[in-house]
Order: structure tokens, then sequence, then C-alpha cells
């Protein structure tokens, strides 16, 4: 019963990891782009995109390994309904974060090079502030109902099942 304990810890931590530096990091890299400030945008995304790599990367692997080793030591099939439900939540939140990740690394490159220059932010960082913002909305809505569906666990019926 240790190792299933140690396994709900671990898959714990990695949700409130996801979801804390998720949050974090949206609220840190709106406050600093509302500075319009590159100097203070290219470090703040520096921290960023070092933080996403960090913890934010390392829960992304740690959180369906931990998740499977749990549902099999618990006995529940995988093709339980809100298994699959958060698994394909799951998904979408990563097809979401992996081109946030790179927008804010670009986002970063762009106000490093704009303090270099002495430039201005360009159209182009606007733009992919944009995609950035809009793209955390669903990603961390679907996290967010991913908790759900782990601490609740309704019965949820697969259209082939």
């Amino acid at each position: 019963m240790l190792w299933v304990d140690l396994l709900r810890w671990l898959h714990l931590i990695g949700a409130a990891v996801l979801l804390g530096t998720g949050a974090g990091i949206a609220f840190f890299m709106v406050m600093a782009v509302r500075t319009r400030q590159a100097a203070l945008i290219a470090h703040v995304a520096g921290v960023v995109v070092l933080a996403d790599m960090v913890f934010t990367a390392t829960a992304v692997v740690a959180q369906p390994v931990t998740g499977i080793l749990l549902a099999l030591a618990l006995g529940w099939p995988l093709t339980e309904g809100w298994i699959v439900a958060a698994l394909a939540l799951y998904v979408l939140v990563g097809a979401f974060w992996l081109p946030v990740v790179w927008i804010q690394a670009q986002l970063r490159d762009i106000a490093r090079a704009c303090v270099a220059s002495g430039e201005p932010l360009p159209a182009r960082f606007d733009r992919l502030n944009r995609i950035w913002f809009a793209f955390g909305f669903p990603a961390f809505l679907s996290v967010l109902a991913i908790l759900w569906l782990m601490l609740s666990r309704p019965a949820l019926t697969l259209p082939w099942g």
C-alpha cells in the first residue's frame, strides 16, 4: 500500500505543479507584457521559458506515468470513462501547451532583440502574444476539468463501450 500512497502523492504533486506553474506563468507574462517594457518582458519571458522546461515539462511527463501506474495499482481499467476523458483532455492540453512554449520563446527573443536595437515591440510580438493568451484558456480549463475528473471519478459511459 505504500507504493500506491507514493504514486497518489506524486500524481497529486504533478497536478499541483501543472496548475500552479500554468497559472503563475500566465500571470507573470501578462503583467510583464502590460508594461510594454522590452527589457522587463525579455527577463520575465526568459524565466517563464525556463520554468516551463524545468517544472511544467517534468510534470507533463510524470502525470501520465503516475496516473497509469496508479490506476493499474488500484485495479481501475484504463478504459474507465473518466480516465479516458481525462487522457483525452490531457492530449488537448498538450496540443495547446506545445505551441505556447514555442510562442513564449519567440516573445522572449523578440523582446531581447528590441532591447538590443532600442526599437519598440513590433506588431508580430502583439500577434504572437494574443495567440499565446488565447491558447491559455482551453488549456487551463482542460486542466481544471481533469482535476475534477480525478477527484470525482464520475461514471461516464463511452459511446463505443
